[in-house]
């Protein structure tokens, strides 16, 4: 029962990591796109 436990926590470890660099990857590239279209923004008030 002990190393079913461990096993299970260590899949979901290894599962809540993959989510976290999923996360950090699409805040990363909606940054990105928000910095692009500000830029196209602010070109086209000059």
């Amino acid at each position: 029962m002990s190393n079913n436990n461990k096993l299970h926590r260590a899949q979901r470890e290894a599962k809540q990591e993959k989510q976290a660099n999923n996360v950090v990857k699409w805040i990363f590239i909606s940054l990105v796109i928000l910095a692009i279209i500000f830029m196209i923004y602010s070109m086209t008030l000059v």
